[in-house]
């Protein structure tokens, strides 16, 4: 599960789930996803068969001296789908990394759409709680703690 603050090209937020789907070509499976840019959702799907829907994703950040506390939540069709709440130390992000992987979505017809995506980030580990609505859409994730929450920091990706 990812919670993602965009700012490039367009400017939105994004909650997504992905499953790795074929580990030996390093794709990924988008099987869940909203975001609050009516442009992103209908390019997603347009253009790499993202199924993108809409949701309301409120951000909010504060700084607490050195470390940075972000809360956001999900609310799709009237429902609560997800919050969450990270803490980091932006600042001990120094070394970039590298990022290269691929979707593989499918279309409604069967065909499948291969996308890669790479760039650059610098990682920083951050202390993540998430809450998952139990009877919600992502309620299979409900109870489950994540083994790593990392936070991309000035992160530059290249998608299609």
């Amino acid at each position: 599960a990812a919670f993602v603050d965009y700012i490039g090209v367009l400017v939105y937020h994004e909650l997504l789930v992905a499953r790795l789907h074929d580990p030996v070509r390093r794709r990924v499976r988008v099987t869940d996803i909203w975001v609050d840019s009516v442009a992103s959702r209908d390019g997603g799907r347009a253009l790499w068969a993202i199924p993108k829907q809409l949701a309301d994703l409120p951000l909010r950040s504060s700084g607490y001296g050195p470390a940075t506390r972000t809360r956001f939540g999900a609310v799709a069709d009237g429902r609560h789908v997800a919050s969450g709440a990270f803490m980091s130390v932006p600042g001990a992000a120094l070394v970039r990394a590298p990022l290269a992987m691929a979707t593989s979505q499918l279309r409604s017809d069967g065909t499948e759409v291969v996308t890669g995506f790479g760039g650059s980030a610098r990682p920083v580990p951050c202390r993540a709680s998430w809450r998952f609505e139990p009877d919600g859409p992502l309620g299979f994730l409900h109870g489950r703690r994540p083994m790593v929450s990392l936070l991309l920091r000035d992160a530059r990706l290249t998608f299609g």
